[in-house]
């Protein structure tokens, strides 16, 4: 039995759960999933057992606890130097982590208007210019990291890294509210949707009975 223990939100909506628990899964670490559900009025308290900021995602190594989406990757990286989820020349790990660290505290227009929702498919709608400008930004920067670094395979960086997982929920947004996304943007989606443990992940978010209502009022 693994040692390590990630506690997830709902699959449908928690961006930041599907980031730790796809990098683990494409590593091919092992470990043992808690998911709380958070639609129920236990939510808060159940989160607060793991973690003291009562969010998710939580992981559990042993007697040690790691919350924040951002630590737990990093400690995954820390603890199996060998799984390449960093890039390997320094430049490249520069700018893996600093596209890491602007999507985890940034783009915050298009978190809130287009919410992590994997079942929905809302048609295309007009969007405010600060959404649109969040878009062209995670678009650019697709663009440019594959022109610069993406040689060696079809990832950010050529093989799959941390960058990717952290992009992944993203490219789930995209397609829930059909935004209009450049060739290289719609090739990189796919390759996202092409991992197994993305496939995995969307389709037991498909199959959650639970809902938010103010977030499935979005979509």
């Amino acid at each position: 039995m693994s040692s390590l223990r990630l506690v997830i939100g709902n699959k449908n909506y928690s961006s930041w759960s599907l980031r730790a628990w796809l990098t683990l899964k494409q590593a091919d670490i092992p470990f043992e999933e808690t998911l709380i559900s958070l639609d129920t009025d236990t939510a808060t308290e159940e989160k607060l057992r793991h973690a003291p900021t009562a969010r998710v995602p939580v992981l559990h190594d042993g007697e040690i606890t790691i919350w924040d989406s951002l630590a737990i990757v990093e400690y995954i990286a820390e603890q199996y130097p060998d799984r390449g989820l960093w890039p390997e020349s320094k430049i490249a790990r520069a700018r893996a982590r600093s596209l890491c660290a602007e999507m985890h505290a940034g783009f915050l227009d298009l978190r809130t208007e287009l919410p992590l929702n994997c079942r929905a498919r809302t048609a295309r709608r007009k969007r405010p210019p600060e959404v649109e400008a969040d878009i062209e930004r995670i678009l650019a920067a697709w663009r440019s990291t594959r022109a610069e670094f993406g040689e060696g395979g079809p990832f950010l960086f050529g093989e799959f890294t941390i960058a990717d997982a952290f992009f992944a929920p993203v490219a789930s947004r995209f397609f829930t509210y059909d935004v209009e996304i450049d060739e290289n943007g719609r090739t990189y989606q796919e390759t996202l949707f092409s991992l197994p443990p993305m496939q995995q992940w969307m389709v037991e978010a498909e199959n959650e009975p639970m809902t938010l209502p103010h977030t499935d009022h979005y979509a």
